[in-house]
């Protein structure tokens, strides 16, 4: 019986420790891990129509364009998916910044890989105020999307890739990493080197064997 009840208390803490962790990590210092922890937005009741999990929910860019996120944005992509809101002050610009250093470390190779931030802040966070996010960040080009829309657009699509937001402040800080085409996909916490998070990015522009 003791060791029964030591097994449930050990289950108890576990559960405890991953809801602080996905509510409390925004703005924290994580020890850091080059590791990624698989499994990431995986489709609901079986079904593995990628277009149909992510939908084409129209969002808008930081430039105003309207784009369907699957077709759009996802389709035959490798691509690094993570939540921002434009007014926090420690982690968002902290992460922006650490993957404007992987751009940097991919060199050339950055161009086949499109990075798509999500605004966890749709109410604050139209088109005009993510350009002046990306100007001060330096981070405005081509191969980088920060994307927003109303608020249900965003709750739809945020809940495809895990990400249930009842407050902006209350997003996971984790980055998504996929080949979209082949339905590799992993997640990688934002500590991990840019040399190591450009490393998995190469390896997922590799071709699949066999394929």
């Amino acid at each position: 019986m003791k060791a029964l009840a030591l097994i449930l208390l050990t289950m108890c803490f576990c559960v405890i420790s991953f809801l602080a962790f996905s509510h409390e990590e925004h703005g924290q210092t994580a020890p850091e891990s080059t590791a990624p922890v698989a499994a990431a937005a995986q489709p609901a009741g079986g079904t593995r129509d990628a277009k149909t999990w992510f939908t084409d929910t129209p969002l808008l860019d930081q430039n105003g364009n309207t784009l369907r996120f699957y077709s759009d944005a996802l389709q035959n992509r490798v691509v690094l998916l993570n939540v921002i809101f434009t007014s926090c002050n420690d982690a968002c610009p902290l992460i922006t910044q650490k993957l404007k250093q992987v751009r940097e470390v991919l060199g050339d190779k950055a161009d086949g890989i499109t990075f798509i931030s999500l605004t966890s802040d749709p109410l604050r966070d139209t088109p005009a105020v993510l350009k002046a996010y990306t100007l001060k960040q330096g981070v405005d080009g081509p191969h980088w999307l920060f994307l927003t829309g109303d608020k249900a657009q965003m709750d739809l699509v945020l809940s495809r890739i895990g990400q249930i937001v009842p407050t902006p402040e209350q997003h996971s800080t984790q980055l998504i990493v996929g080949d979209v085409a082949n339905k590799r996909w992993s997640k990688i916490r934002p500590d991990a080197p840019a040399a190591a998070i450009a490393q998995r990015l190469q390896l997922l522009t590799m071709p699949v064997a066999g394929r």
